[in-house]
């Protein structure tokens, strides 16, 4: 008998010379090519997705404290899966068996039914549809509750892309010329709770060589991202007349690539990656669309209250440009 592969079945889109892998655990993306290009640092096919890379994080992104929260006149207590720091992070339904449907070469679609439980009474169906065209790679992410009472419901993304596949030899992340089109950041305890806002240029980072100054957060202007250390939530963002907005990773000498949201996403996370390992530390930047920021099950921020038969949800998008 065959093994089963760790994140299941597969299903591959293609459009020209783009290649998407689009997993039936999780619904998550493990590889994005195109022609010899790594767009995305993912991971084989006899892997696991290691640092939640190409997941789905729902009904929550990143952490919740403690794994505790009150709604509805009621306080519920998740399961700890991020030990160390003691928070439920990323979701419930990252691990499960999603179904998929391929109706064409270039379009899937996944779709899940998370089922009321401990810590999360509540019952929500899932879609993500996926679409890879001359553009690049779209996704649209759906919530709809199809239980009896009202739930809380927020949504994210965590795609890591390489750097190497930017071209023009890059490597690490510190040669990364980086957009964002934000004015506020988010501040965070050592738990990587946010605490409270700041504006982006509000202060200058210190920690390069002999404490000296490596920038700021602000990045509404492109500038490389140098020795910077970023796993920062990025709010207050700019769209452009498409409704959309748009941050970008581009190289001297290299390509570019687009990350866009529209206006559903809220959030913005940008990771550096730099608690990966020293064989991966700082190779790939994580560019996390999210509705709603870490802890929002208790802060409120962003976070959605779905009543019986709503739904919720947005599209999101990679537009890589390479020569």
């Amino acid at each position: 008998m065959q093994p089963v592969a760790p994140s299941g079945r597969q299903a591959e889109l293609v459009h020209g010379d783009a290649r998407v892998v689009v997993t039936e655990v999780g619904a998550g993306l493990r590889e994005y090519q195109v022609g010899d290009r790594h767009v995305l640092d993912g991971y084989p096919l006899d892997a696991m997705a290691s640092r939640g890379r190409g997941q789905l994080l729902a009904p929550w992104p990143n952490r919740i404290a403690d794994g505790r929260y009150a709604f509805a006149g009621s306080t519920y207590q998740l399961a700890l899966n991020e030990v160390a720091l003691r928070n439920a992070s990323h979701g419930l339904v990252r691990w499960s068996a999603w179904q998929l449907e391929q109706s064409t070469p270039d379009a899937v679609r996944a779709s899940f039914v998370l089922r009321a439980q401990s810590g999360y009474p509540f019952t929500i169906a899932f879609t993500a549809d996926y679409r890879l065209a001359g553009d690049g790679l779209t996704m649209t992410f759906t919530a709809t509750n199809v239980g009896a009472d009202p739930a809380p419901v927020g949504l994210g993304v965590h795609p890591y892309f390489a750097v190497a596949g930017l071209g023009g030899g890059a490597e690490v992340a510190d040669e990364v010329t980086l957009t964002v089109p934000a004015a506020t950041r988010l501040l965070t305890d050592d738990r990587l709770i946010p605490t409270g806002t700041a504006p982006v240029d509000a202060h200058p980072v210190d920690g390069g060589p002999a404490g000296t100054t490596v920038g700021s957060f602000d990045f509404r202007r492109a500038r490389p991202i140098g020795e910077l250390v970023l796993d920062t939530c990025y709010t207050d963002l700019a769209h452009d007349p498409d409704g959309r907005a748009r941050a970008v990773l581009a190289v001297p000498g290299g390509d570019a690539l687009t990350v866009w949201m529209d206006e559903a996403w809220g959030y913005l996370q940008v990771f550096t990656a730099d608690t990966l390992g020293p064989a991966q530390r700082r190779r790939s930047i994580a560019v996390e669309p999210l509705t709603c920021p870490a802890n929002a099950f208790n802060s409120g921020a962003g976070l959605r209250t779905l009543a019986p038969a709503e739904s919720f949800g947005g599209s999101w998008g990679i537009s890589p440009a390479f020569g």
